[in-house]
């Protein structure tokens, strides 16, 4: 019976483990998720506001905060839809060329990177569900936004977009 037991450990870190692909650089961590349903979650998990300074005008993302390991890793995963003006922001700790993949995301996502100056400096455009390649941009950042794929191309956002954030702190999980 222990035996057993070890055995459904291993099987379930394995399954849980943030582990990038064979051959993929440091500091990566699979991209977002929850249970299911949309990124607006239930009154329990506090929200916030990311805002893009676009062309046309700033462009305010609803979004989910994540910060600890398990959530980060979690991220996005198993989700079926993501509300046009929703997403997920990562707040990473560390200033980093951080790398994401699509194992178990169900949704093509937008993968935006974001350094310290609170500038876009990389974005992972249209990334496709549940593919297991590893991808960063080269570039450092701090903080990581997940949006629906082609929201950037939509909003013209690129490196260098100017970003603000509004109630980070106290949504982060």
């Amino acid at each position: 019976m222990r035996a057993l037991a070890s055995f459904a450990a291993v099987l379930g870190l394995a399954q849980c483990s943030k582990a990038p692909p064979r051959g993929a650089a440091t500091g990566e961590v699979p991209p977002a998720s929850t249970d299911g349903g949309g990124a607006v979650p239930g009154p329990a998990v506090p929200l916030a506001t990311v805002t893009l300074a676009t062309a046309s005008g700033p462009r305010p993302v609803r979004v989910e905060v994540v910060k600890s390991a398990g959530r980060v890793q979690r991220g996005l995963m198993y989700r079926k839809f993501l509300g046009a003006d929703d997403g997920m922001l990562f707040l990473m700790g560390d200033l980093d060329d951080h790398h994401f993949w699509m194992q178990n995301t169900l949704i093509p996502l937008d993968i935006m990177f974001i350094g310290d100056d609170l500038r876009v400096v990389g974005i992972l455009e249209n990334m496709q569900p549940l593919d297991t390649t590893s991808r960063g941009v080269g570039k450092p950042s701090r903080y990581v936004l997940e949006v629906n794929g082609g929201y950037a191309k939509q909003h013209g956002i690129g490196p260098g977009t100017a970003v603000t954030f509004a109630g980070v702190e106290a949504a982060a999980q």
